[in-house]
């Protein structure tokens, strides 16, 4: 799984409504040739891009698990969060890496690459054997 983060820290990585609309529209058209790339490939299993945090609720469940304690987004304190991912099926760690590093590089303002940080984290389907 390659997790795409955002970090609103960052002084060189303005957020995407900031840019101007051509921009915007290489980058959308960049990831779409992303995942078209990774679907020739037989690679591509599921990509999403995921809805700003001031739209996140975090719920946990209330004292009794039954009745849920909601709070609402936006997280002042979160200078990073989850942007995106991307569940890639291929044949080796280094290949999620290089898929992860070309993504990180997608265009942003003026077209120079982002090198936004991937997180690579394999999907587990079960305990570890020795468990």
């Amino acid at each position: 799984m390659l997790l795409m983060q955002f970090s609103q820290a960052q002084t060189d990585f303005p957020p995407i409504d900031t840019w101007p609309a051509e921009d915007v529209r290489a980058h959308i058209e960049f990831m779409g040739s992303v995942n078209e790339k990774f679907i020739h490939a037989g690679e591509l299993v599921d990509a999403q891009g995921l809805a700003m945090p001031d739209q996140a609720k975090i719920v946990r469940g209330g004292g009794d698990g039954r009745e849920p304690v909601v709070s609402d987004g936006p997280f002042p304190e979160t200078k990073e969060f989850l942007a995106g991912y991307w569940i890639v099926d291929c044949e080796s760690p280094e290949r999620a890496i290089e898929i992860a590093a070309y993504v990180s590089a997608a265009p942003g303002p003026g077209g120079r690459p982002l090198n936004m940080p991937i997180e690579v984290r394999q999907v587990m389907s079960a305990p570890p054997e020795e468990l």
